[in-house]
């Protein structure tokens, strides 16, 4: 191999290895809008769910979106690609992104959590919040792109 073609393998490496390793990120979901964290819901078709496994095939969900702003003590919350509005949690204690709680009103519109901890929704108190089951968002995409071979949610909530 002479010099150019030497220079050009090594920056066509480089290259993907930078596309690999921003793929990575992305499919870890650690680099978001600020202060935003997307949950992955999935159902069970064709069957029941039995703790975190689908007797059934798994398919995609909603993708519940949350934006939490310690300034002012609030969360948005909306499903992603959805034409239904957002709704918003007011009375809200916010460290960060991934960790926060929010007092609900019962005339509020329910979403599948109103407390956020370490990045993971808690359950919620049945009719104000939503069931759901959730997945990585790896797993998510691998589910919305055909991959059949997955069964249990990993006991995501």
């Amino acid at each position: 191999m002479h010099g150019k073609e030497a220079v050009t393998r090594r920056w066509l490496g480089v290259f993907a290895a930078l596309v690999f390793f921003g793929l990575l990120i992305w499919l870890s979901d650690r680099v978001t809008m600020q202060g935003e964290r997307t949950i992955y819901a999935v159902n069970c078709q064709d069957g029941s769910w039995q703790g975190s496994v689908c007797t059934g095939r798994l398919v995609i969900g909603e993708r519940y979106a949350f934006r939490a702003s310690p300034r002012r003590h609030e969360v948005i919350y909306w499903i992603r690609g959805s034409e239904a509005p957002s709704g918003i949690y007011n009375d809200c204690t916010v460290v960060d992104r991934d960790n926060w709680s929010c007092n609900v009103r019962v005339d509020q519109r329910p979403t599948i959590a109103y407390q956020m901890a370490n990045g993971r929704p808690t359950p919620g108190v049945q009719g104000i919040t939503l069931p759901f089951h959730d997945v990585p968002k790896w797993k998510w995409w691998l589910i919305r792109w055909g991959f059949p071979f997955f069964s249990d949610t990993g006991d995501q909530t």
